[in-house]
């Protein structure tokens, strides 16, 4: 299933169910999501059960009924992931297979490293920082610092 809709406090609310081990209270979805009020919680926890991606338990509190795709993420294990960051990892494979490629060419002189191929390795670390800095900022939004699970 995938699920346009969720963005912002409501994927942060439903990434913290998806993470939590067990049931979680509203209380703990405001905590662990670094939602301002339990009342934002509660209105995104019911938009996520409307969408029929949780449901209440017999105590009252929210469990994951069903994981959903979200759009430019990736599940690992219980972690979105946004694809961003699997972008950066290509970039960093091509980047140390570049830098590989110059080390070699100081030990073998007769392997010659043009100015274009400078060039290439200089576009290519940066297109592995741009990626890995825009992915690494995707991820803190959705996976607040705070992952504590415990109830008060």
């Amino acid at each position: 299933m995938t699920v346009d809709e969720l963005e912002g406090n409501t994927l942060r609310a439903y990434a913290y169910i998806v993470r939590a081990d067990e049931s979680a209270s509203v209380r703990d979805v405001t905590r662990g999501a670094e939602l301002s009020s339990t009342s934002v919680a509660h209105h995104h926890l019911q938009k996520l059960e409307n969408l029929g991606l949780i449901e209440k338990d017999s105590y009252g509190k929210y469990v994951l009924k069903q994981k959903a795709s979200i759009k430019g993420h990736v599940w690992v294990g219980k972690n979105l992931v946004p694809r961003l960051m699997f972008y950066s990892f290509f970039f960093l494979g091509a980047f140390t297979a570049e830098v590989g490629t110059i080390l070699l060419s100081l030990i073998i002189p007769s392997l010659v490293v043009e100015a274009s191929f400078w060039l290439l390795t200089g576009l290519t670390l940066l297109s592995m920082i741009l990626f890995l800095k825009e992915g690494s900022e995707l991820y803190h939004k959705q996976n607040p610092k705070n992952t504590d699970k415990s109830p008060i």
